[in-house]
């Protein structure tokens, strides 16, 4: 009975504190880490940040100038702290006519790595941050390059596949407004790669519970339909593209404040996996 008892409190304090049960457990409390030369010169100092910050999962950049042996003692030492590791790489180009022989690069190394890493010095999964409208072929073909967007992403799958390995990507809220029709079917891109990928991070860059939670709506259910996962992200650094895109003006207490709303929010909804700050280096410099 005094189990029991303890139990019930726990669990009432969680349901006091607006935390869902069931999803406390496993929500991801994720960030971008672009720059990982930060882990060469300062391992310690770098997983000091993120344990601090709570943090569960990085996106961590591959740079192949960067030995092994960096990433495989950075992983072990992260997943000791509960921290999972995904490779992150990707860049507009990729969906250029040439752009496979870069995905393939890091595809090669990801193999050639896992194969030489024991298990605690594994990468947990893949995370691809292409942004394909950002490749000028968006503008003056936008079919064509929605079309090869898909191709990558459907190679990739097809590649994490072959190494156990789950693959995430980064995708703009407003990929519900894009229509695609071409040999992959026709229908919303948004709903296309959410069921073509193991999870997708929305990239709801507002400064807002309620705006956000207004621009992903349609993503958390699409998600849940589909029973993937979708993670919320949110930007931290200093941008010029305008009013209400990141947190840095407001500082982080704001910023931990509106994304406990949208949390609680969607704790009940299936599609939904967690929050995602973007990003790591630019979430070090963000004011109190």
């Amino acid at each position: 009975m005094k189990k029991a008892a303890v139990l019930l409190l726990f669990i009432l304090v969680l349901g006091g504190l607006g935390l869902n049960v069931n999803a406390a457990s496993s929500a991801d409390r994720a960030t971008w880490l672009w720059n990982p030369w930060m882990i060469v010169n300062d391992e310690e100092g770098t997983l000091a940040f993120l344990e601090s910050k709570q943090v569960n999962k990085v996106y961590v950049q591959i740079d192949r100038e960067i030995p092994m042996k960096i990433y495989q003692s950075f992983i072990t030492l992260a997943s000791a702290k509960g921290i999972e590791i995904y490779a992150l790489d990707g860049a507009p180009d990729w969906v250029a006519p040439k752009g496979t022989t870069n995905q393939n690069k890091l595809f090669n190394w990801l193999k050639n790595y896992q194969n030489g890493s024991t298990s605690e010095q594994k990468f947990a999964g893949i995370h691809l941050d292409v942004e394909p409208y950002l490749y000028n072929g968006w503008t003056t073909n936008q079919a064509a390059t929605i079309k090869s967007y898909q191709a990558l992403l459907s190679k990739a799958k097809t590649d994490a596949s072959g190494m156990n390995l789950p693959l995430e990507a980064d995708m703009p809220f407003w990929f519900d407004e894009i229509i695609y029709r071409n040999t992959y079917g026709k229908g919303m891109l948004a709903e296309w790669v959410i069921a073509n990928t193991d999870s997708v991070t929305i990239m709801a860059y507002r400064d807002g519970a309620s705006m956000i939670m207004d621009i992903v709506e349609n993503e958390i259910n699409l998600a849940g339909q589909y029973g993937k996962s979708l993670v919320i992200g949110v930007e931290t650094g200093q941008t010029d593209e305008g009013e209400g895109i990141t947190f840095f003006e407001e500082g982080e207490a704001f910023m931990n404040g509106e994304l406990k709303a949208v949390s609680n929010h969607y704790a009940g909804s299936p599609g939904f996996k967690g929050i995602a700050v973007h990003h790591a280096g630019s979430w070090m410099e963000l004011n109190p």
